[in-house]
C-alpha cells in the first residue's frame, strides 16, 4: 500500500530534518560559510532590502551572510509570524530588537521593528526541510507561513536555502508550494 501524500511529506520532511541533523557540527557550519559566500559573490550587491532568517535546529546558519549585508548598508529584515497564522518581513530598528518567538525562533519585536510590505522586498532567502532541485521548490516545517507569503513577494528573487543532503528528488508538492527562483547549497546553485 502507498502513503497518502500527507503521510509521503510528513516522512519527506523528516528525511530532510534528519540529514541536515546528521551532519557534524563543523561540517555544517563550514557548508554554511560556502552558502554565504555563493550569496555574497551572486550578484545581489545592487539588492536594498533583504527578507532572510535566523538558523535555529539545523538550519544553514547565514550570519555571515547577514554581517556582509549589514556592512553593505542593505536593509536586513527578518520572518515575524504573527497569531493568525501569518508572516510579515520586520525590519529590527536596533541590535536589542529582538526576542524569542514562536517556535523559539530569534524574532523581531513588533513595536520595536517596521514591517515591510512584501512589494519592498528585492531578495527572500528561506530556510528549508527538503528540497526538489529540478523543479527548484521547497518543503518547510509545515506551518505554511512562507507558503502563504512568498506569493506576495511579486518582485523579489526567491532562493531557497538548504544543505545537498537536503534534496529529494520528487518531493510530494501540495498545490500552494510554489517554484522559487533559486535552491543555493554549498554543492551548486539551483
Amino acid at each position: 500500500m502507498f502513503p497518502l501524500p500527507e503521510h509521503l511529506k510528513r516522512l519527506q520532511r523528516k528525511a530532510g530534518i534528519a540529514a541536515r541533523n546528521g551532519l557534524e557540527a563543523h561540517t555544517a557550519s563550514a557548508f554554511s560559510r560556502d552558502i554565504s559566500n555563493k550569496l555574497i559573490s551572486a550578484a545581489y550587491c545592487k539588492v536594498d532590502t533583504i527578507f532572510s532568517y535566523r538558523a535555529i535546529r539545523g538550519e544553514v546558519e547565514l550570519s555571515l551572510f547577514h554581517q556582509w549585508a549589514a556592512s553593505a548598508g542593505k536593509r536586513l529584515a527578518f520572518p515575524l509570524c504573527l497569531e493568525d497564522g501569518t508572516m510579515v518581513a520586520a525590519l529590527p530598528d536596533s541590535a536589542d530588537a529582538w526576542e524569542t518567538g514562536r517556535y523559539g525562533i530569534q524574532t523581531p519585536i513588533a513595536s520595536r521593528s517596521r514591517i515591510l510590505d512584501p512589494s519592498d522586498l528585492d531578495l527572500v532567502l528561506a530556510p528549508c526541510a527538503a528540497f526538489d532541485a529540478a523543479r527548484k521548490v521547497r518543503c518547510g516545517m509545515g506551518g505554511g507561513y512562507y507558503d502563504r507569503y512568498l506569493p506576495q513577494c511579486k518582485r523579489a528573487v526567491t532562493i531557497a536555502v538548504a544543505f545537498e543532503a537536503q534534496r529529494i528528488d520528487d518531493l510530494w508538492v501540495d498545490d500552494w508550494d510554489i517554484s522559487l527562483d533559486h535552491i543555493v547549497t554549498e554543492q551548486n546553485w539551483y
